[in-house]
């Protein structure tokens, strides 16, 4: 099981990391997430520079891939080379795009007559890409999911563990980094926001 979070210059380390740390709580033989960028590093939009654990194209062949965000999505939307290389499948991939990875997502072709979750900066500009953008934190659809606001990324990042693990690992997951004091209500509340949109 191979999840990849693509990852690209300028991006958000709450979107990127905060789904990297959830979904690295499954400990099991073959389970691997990786950064997946278009260069061997990038720096985030707050100076933090990572190195790429794998490609563009191994994210293509990944199981289930996030989108993140980041402040140079609507470069990477006009650059028809990059978004060439981003040979996405949601018929065999589960999908997931983070804030104004939602405009990607749009772009690629995805969404088509979905709604879709998004950021309030990058609202008008997927609505603008003919998208309906809902006022809520988790949205999906089949295996395509979008989420928007930085901590909405731990929805993303459980959905996938449910689709892939069962609803009880994504619970394990969440618990385990739910703040001391609040854990069974922080899960209650992650679980009821991707519950519906489950299987």
């Amino acid at each position: 099981m191979h999840i990849a979070i693509l990852t690209f210059e300028g991006f958000n380390e709450l979107d990127s990391l905060i789904a990297l740390g959830v979904l690295n709580r499954i400990k099991k033989p073959g389970w691997r997430v990786t950064l997946s960028c278009p260069a061997p590093s990038v720096t985030s939009m707050n100076g933090v520079t990572v190195h790429a654990q794998s490609t563009l194209a191994e994210a293509c062949a990944a199981d289930a891939v996030i989108i993140g965000s980041g402040i140079q999505t609507r470069d990477i939307v006009n650059n028809p080379e990059l978004m060439a290389k981003l040979q996405l499948d949601p018929a065999r991939q589960l999908i997931g795009a983070q804030c104004s990875g939602t405009l990607l997502l749009a772009k690629l072709g995805f969404l088509g007559n979905v709604p879709a979750c998004t950021d309030l900066t990058t609202k008008p500009w997927v609505q603008d890409a003919g998208i309906k953008v809902l006022d809520q934190p988790f949205y999906a659809q089949g295996n395509v999911a979008t989420a928007g606001g930085c901590f909405a990324s731990q929805y993303l990042a459980a959905w996938i563990i449910a689709r892939t693990e069962g609803e009880e690992a994504a619970r394990n997951a969440l618990h385990y980094v739910a703040p001391v004091g609040e854990k069974e209500e922080y899960v209650s509340r992650a679980m009821k926001n991707i519950a519906p949109y489950l299987p």
